[in-house]
Parts: structure tokens; C-alpha cells; sequence
């Protein structure tokens, strides 16, 4: 057997794709930073078992070849421009915490560049899907749409009690971060877990798989 039949990927399960919007090296500092305080004092591990991501299209399943989804990503992103994404800070959102990257520096605003990319790549890959009995499928939805980059997210699910002591925790961690930062990168990674049905974050493994840099 050759040595790349060895260790190719097969299609489909147990893998699933997500289409991000990779931060600036800053703000995936940040990110990785109070992520891993809260593994280490708390064990909480969902926000983590990530890459420091915004999430465009998310959990995919996409069981043909991995290079048709890179095609069909390539041609929605081709002429798209870069953007300024404007990062508010921490907020609730979900049963977690996250920094909110969904607004225009007013915070209030929609950041419709953001949103509009998302809409682009959904429309790409969606065709390419097929049923998958878990997790629970990700449609996309421009009026519930809100780019994020997670810092507390999953474990709140079984966990609740300790919400308000971790969000208390996260506000005093000295880790700095971009107001803003550019919108130019987009990544596509391939996730995959022991059990999609229970608490999959526990045993996410994932890989990088591809990048795009928006036009400047």
C-alpha cells in the first residue's frame, strides 16, 4: 500500500467542515488566551477545542471530495473585497461568552459585509451537502446571523451554575485585544469527533485545511 493511500482522508463521516474568518494574530492571541484560562481553572474546554474563528458557514456535511468544496468556496470568494471587522468586546450570546465581531464600530449597526460573505459561502456549499443525523444541521439565516469569536460556548449547557463566576473571571483577565482588524482571511478547516450526538467537544479534533485572502 502506498504510503498516501495510507493516510488519506476518507469523505464523510465522521467529518465535518467549517468555512471561518481567521482574526488578526492579536485578537487569535486573545481568544487563545482566555480560552485557555478557562481550561485551566475551570475545565472548560467547547470554546477551545477550536481554532480562534468567526464562524461563516459551520459543522458542513460535505461527504464528496474535499476539492470540490474548495472550488465551490474559491469561486464565491473571488472579487469579494476585504472589510473592517470591528471587535466590541466581551458579550452574551447563546448560553456563553464571546467577543462580539458583528457590528460596525457604532456597535449597534449590522456589519452587512460580514453577513453578505457568510450568505456567499452558504449559497456555495450548500449544495455540495448531504443529511447528516448529528449534530443538529446549521442553516443559515441572515437575520439570525451574529459573527462572534467564541470564548465561553458549550460547556455552559451542562454547566449553567457556573456562568456568572466564569463571565466575572473572563472581565478581569488583563488580556488585550484589536478594536478592529481586517476581514481578509478566510480559512476552511475539517472537524471530527468520537460522538457527534453527546458532548462532541470532548473529543473535536480538527485540521486546517485551506486559505483565501479577500481582495485588498
Amino acid at each position: 500500500m502506498e504510503s498516501n493511500e495510507r493516510f488519506a482522508q476518507a469523505p464523510g463521516d465522521p467529518y465535518r467542515y467549517g468555512v471561518y474568518l481567521r482574526p488578526d494574530p492579536v485578537t487569535c492571541a486573545a481568544v487563545t488566551a482566555v480560552t485557555s484560562q478557562l481550561r485551566a481553572q475551570y475545565g472548560l474546554v467547547s470554546a477551545g477545542a477550536f481554532p480562534p474563528h468567526a464562524t461563516l458557514v459551520g459543522s458542513r456535511h460535505v461527504p464528496g471530495p474535499v476539492e470540490e468544496l474548495i472550488d465551490a468556496v474559491s469561486r464565491a470568494v473571488t472579487g469579494v473585497p476585504a472589510f473592517t471587522v470591528h471587535n466590541a468586546g466581551v458579550r452574551h450570546q447563546g448560553v456563553g461568552l464571546v467577543y462580539d465581531v458583528h457590528h460596525l464600530a457604532d456597535g449597534v449597526t449590522p456589519n452587512t459585509a460580514f453577513v453578505d460573505l457568510a450568505a456567499r459561502i452558504d449559497a456555495a456549499v450548500t449544495p455540495l451537502e448531504a443529511p447528516a443525523p448529528n449534530p443538529a444541521g446549521n442553516p443559515f439565516d441572515a437575520d439570525a446571523f451574529r459573527a462572534h469569536l467564541s470564548l465561553l460556548s458549550h460547556d455552559m449547557y451542562v454547566r449553567p451554575d457556573l456562568f456568572a463566576e466564569v463571565e466575572e473571571y473572563v472581565l478581569g483577565l488583563p488580556v488585550p485585544f484589536s478594536d478592529s482588524f481586517p476581514g481578509d482571511t478566510v480559512t476552511l478547516y475539517r472537524t471530527s469527533s468520537e460522538d457527534w450526538t453527546g458532548r462532541w467537544w470532548q473529543t473535536l479534533a480538527w485540521e486546517h485545511v485551506h486559505t483565501w485572502r479577500l481582495r485588498h
